[in-house]
Parts: structure tokens; sequence; C-alpha cells
């Protein structure tokens, strides 16, 4: 059984940090692309990050660059995404998610999603 797990996740001040991490069970996360998403109350769920299978291809939302890196490790598999210069925009549940292959950013290209972890910037 496959599970995306992640962490990370809490209250923080804007301006602040955090590191989420994401830990999978049930697959071999250097098999796929992995990225992360989030949903904040009342929109749509977005794309945030996503790194490819061998960390030769990373994509970012505009809204993200330069604040936001993701990283991954195949040896723990496990996924990260830290957070950097948070703003009240950012606050969201983030989720995990595993399986692209190409079109990383599409949410539709992944096959497996973690339940999430929230994310609240204090302003």
């Amino acid at each position: 059984q496959v599970q995306l797990v992640e962490s990370g996740g809490g209250l923080v001040q804007a301006g602040g940090s955090l590191r989420l991490s994401c830990v999978a069970s049930g697959l071999t996360i250097s098999r796929y692309g992995m990225g992360w998403f989030r949903q904040a109350p009342g929109k749509e769920r977005e794309f945030v990050a996503a790194i490819g299978r061998n960390s030769g291809a990373i994509h970012y939302a505009d809204s993200v660059k330069g604040r936001f890196t993701i990283s991954r490790d195949n040896a723990k598999n496990t996924v990260y995404l830290q957070l950097n210069s948070l703003s009240a925009e950012d606050t969201a549940d983030y989720y995990c998610a595993a399986g692209a292959i190409t079109e990383l950013s599409r949410s539709d290209q992944y096959f497996y999603w973690g339940q999430g972890t929230q994310v609240t910037v204090s302003s």
C-alpha cells in the first residue's frame, strides 16, 4: 500500500520559515517525479513545486520562486519543501504527490497523494 505522509506544517509569523517533509512508503520515489501542491480555504488546489526523477528538472510556481526550495533524498524516500519568507498568502494545506514523469506541474499527472499538512502564516 502506497502512503505519502507529510509533516512540518504549523503556525509561523510572516517572514518566517518552515520545512515540509514527505515520507513515502510502498513505492520508491526515485522512479517518480515528486510534487508539492497547496490548497487555500475557498480556492482550488494549485501547483507549488516539482522535482523530476533524477532531480534534473525542477519547477516552481511563479508565486514561490526564490522563496521555496524543493529537494529529494532518494535514500530516505523523502521529499522536502523549504518555505522561506512566508506571507499570509502562503496559508494553505500543502500536499505531496508522486507519479508524474512529465508535465510535472499538472496535478492530473500524479498517481499518489498525501493527506496534507497545514501551513498558517500570521501577518
